[in-house]
């Protein structure tokens, strides 16, 4: 398998995996006293929504990817 088929199929893989989740969110963790041995820390959930169009945009890119690299023998 060459590099070009990888690419659209992480590219489709990634597009459907927008569309199913439509987002992802993560824990930030920052540190704001330290006072002697105590540290007061603040741990923030933030969230990242994924546009429809670039999860579309995504899969259609890797499916053009994969046409473009199997044409090419």
């Amino acid at each position: 398998m060459n590099s070009t088929r990888i690419i659209g199929i992480i590219l489709i893989v990634a597009g459907v995996a927008g569309l199913a989740f439509g987002g992802f969110s993560f824990t930030k963790e920052t540190h704001k006293a330290s006072l002697g041995p105590i540290n007061l820390s603040v741990a923030e959930e933030k969230s990242v929504d994924i546009p429809l169009w670039a999860s579309i945009a995504a899969i259609v890119a890797g499916a053009a990817v994969l046409v473009a690299g199997g044409s090419k023998r």
